[in-house]
């Protein structure tokens, strides 16, 4: 393998790992994190732009689905009825963070080893 590939290869594993920002406390840092190295590197290497648009994707797939979970627990939690449907809500949020943190590792661990990876449920938002 030349140095160009493991260049980009460790970009493109940056794009990834760049959403990892969120969980230090920085606002919209899955978002933020990925963007900023698919824009410096996308026009230098072709797997950057490929996984960055893949990571960039699932992040804000993710961002809507977990609002959307979250306005509807809100929603459920001002019924006594619904309770249960706002605290099964709740747990999915839950299980939406660690699957992102899990498939985070996973994407940059392929990308890593020069396979292309590809999130699962992502809305393609970039083309």
């Amino acid at each position: 393998m030349d140095l160009h590939e493991q260049s980009a290869r460790n970009w493109a594993m940056g794009c990834h790992l760049a959403a990892l920002v969120f969980y230090i406390g920085v606002p919209f840092g899955n978002i933020l994190g990925p963007l900023i190295v698919w824009l410096i590197k996308k026009d230098e290497y072709a797997l950057v732009d490929q996984q960055g648009k893949e990571a960039l994707n699932f992040q804000i797939s993710l961002m809507v689905y977990s609002i959307i979970a979250a306005v509807a627990a809100i929603a459920c939690a001002f019924t006594v009825v619904l309770i249960p449907v706002a605290v099964a809500l709740g747990v999915l949020l839950v299980v939406l963070f660690l699957a992102d943190l899990v498939l985070i590792i996973i994407a940059a661990v392929k990308t890593s080893n020069g396979e292309l990876f590809t999130y699962p449920l992502t809305i393609r938002f970039i083309k």
